[in-house]
């Protein structure tokens, strides 16, 4: 079985608002009523007790003499009732007696009636009760004073006795249930107002909400991430749009950006590839034709091929780091030596341009870093350092004492017009196209200084040449963890 709530969760969002508003109306319509009924009923019986109290003395007298005189005469109260009166009247005594007025019905005795008729117990009493024909009734019984009709050779008296006036509480109940159907009738007139209205506002406060689905669905079947949602005024669904509106924008982003790095992957990888291909066919024909290769020229080919695969392994590597989101965790960070670091990549560089002279002046400095990452961006500064050289050339690389890494080469430099796009993937200038490389080393370098808080850039250099500048938050002094 369907639980209520689950079938309340099932329903649509602007049923569920128009139900949740009916409902909080309901409840307000249904606390104010009670209230009203309740108030209602106090005032009628605060009204009907007043009237009650509010008997003349005389008429009490008189009505309790009257009675009394029925009682000696022995005449029958219930015949001579008149159930219209304004009130029945009737005189109670202690032990319970009663002595009921000519046209008032006979009305049950209370205990607190007695209470009364027994004038060293109480004065006045005021309660609910009913007529000997079941009919519901307000009583209001005091001390009253009757004249005792004179008898054969008595004086008439004067006797205290208790009078009762009561009224039927029907006055109050026909007022009362008028009352209850008015409100039940306007209560659920509320109600359904309530609900029409709730209905209303829901379909129109998610009228935004409907273009949101209408477009989040064009962009599913479609896939097209130009689509924007309008934005007007500042509330939240404004700011649902506005959040929708910049996700599909960075979607757009990233796609553009991965459509370009395929791309541009696929251009830099048919080039060494295409090569390798033609050299291995010539290798591979040599042996199927039994025509031999000279020496020079298969060593030649050889060569080729073993350099085809190192720029391939570069460029998957390369691509491989390069895939790894920008706005994920970098990795753990830790606190790294950099100059121990760039001793490290100096040694490479080394192995690589062996006909150069690489100078360095290094003093210490610690970051925080992921070790094999900052490596990899100090060796591709580097290597782009080594690449760019003359044959016998100086690479100039200085570790200052406020953090700086400076690697200066003496190579042809860099235009200037050429500086803005050196940080790009797969770009690279006209001058460096004929020689080795993927054109992604730079941007890798920007990458990891850039989530270690430091900047790059790279400037020209006074005489030719160029400096690159490299910049990471640290200090002189390891941290008390490292000492």
């Amino acid at each position: 079985m369907i639980s209520p709530v689950r079938r309340f969760r099932a329903l649509p969002m602007r049923s569920r608002l128009a139900l949740l508003v009916a409902t909080a109306v309901a409840v307000a319509v249904a606390a104010v009523a009670a209230a009203c009924w309740l108030l209602t009923r106090a005032q009628l019986q605060s009204e009907l007790d007043n009237s009650l109290q509010n008997t003349s003395v005389s008429q009490l007298t008189a009505t309790a003499t009257d009675a009394v005189n029925n009682c000696l005469d022995g005449t029958d109260a219930e015949a001579a009732a008149n159930p219209g009166g304004f009130a029945n009247f009737q005189v109670v005594l202690a032990d319970g007696q009663r002595c009921v007025a000519r046209g008032s019905e006979p009305v049950k005795v209370h205990a607190s009636d007695k209470a009364v008729a027994d004038s060293a117990v109480r004065e006045t009493s005021l309660h609910d009760s009913t007529t000997d024909k079941g009919a519901a009734v307000r009583v209001y019984t005091q001390q009253g004073v009757i004249r005792l009709p004179a008898l054969p050779g008595v004086q008439p008296v004067l006797a205290k006795v208790a009078v009762s006036v009561s009224r039927p509480l029907s006055e109050i109940d026909n007022s009362l249930n008028r009352l209850a159907l008015l409100l039940a009738a306007v209560a659920g007139i509320g109600v359904i107002g309530a609900g029409a209205a709730g209905l209303w506002v829901a379909r129109a406060g998610l009228r935004p909400v409907d273009g949101l689905i209408g477009t989040v669905e064009h962009i599913a079947q479609t896939e097209d991430l130009t689509v924007r949602i309008p934005v007007e005024g500042d509330d939240e669904i404004a700011r649902l749009s506005q959040a929708f509106n910049s996700m599909t924008a960075a979607l757009a982003s990233s796609r553009e950006r991965q459509s370009r790095l395929i791309a541009d992957a696929g251009h830099e990888l048919r080039t060494p590839l295409t090569s390798l291909r033609t050299n291995i066919e010539l290798l591979a024909r040599s042996d199927e034709t039994g025509r031999a290769i000279p020496p020079d020229d298969r060593r030649a080919l050889m060569a080729s091929v073993k350099a085809q695969m190192t720029e391939l392994a570069s460029l998957i590597g390369d691509l491989q780091e390069l895939s790894r989101p920008d706005a994920t965790d970098p990795g753990p960070l830790q606190v790294v030596a950099l100059h121990d670091v760039v001793q490290s990549a100096l040694e490479r560089a080394r192995l690589r341009g062996p006909d150069l002279t690489i100078d360095a002046r290094l003093s210490s400095w610690f970051v925080r870093a992921e070790p094999a990452a900052l490596e990899r961006a100090v060796v591709n500064v580097l290597d782009n350092a080594v690449k760019f050289s003359p044959p016998g050339g100086t690479v100039e690389v200085a570790l200052d004492e406020r953090g700086a890494l400076t690697v200066r080469d003496h190579g042809p430099g860099i235009p200037d017009e050429d500086l803005p796009h050196v940080f790009e993937r797969f770009w690279r200038s006209p001058s460096a196209r004929a020689l080795p490389g993927s054109g992604l080393g730079l941007s890798i370098v920007a990458r990891t200084v850039q989530q270690t808080g430091g900047d790059i850039t790279l400037r020209p250099a006074e005489g030719g040449g160029t400096v690159a500048a490299i910049r990471i938050p640290g200090a002189k002094t390891p941290p008390p963890e490292m000492r």
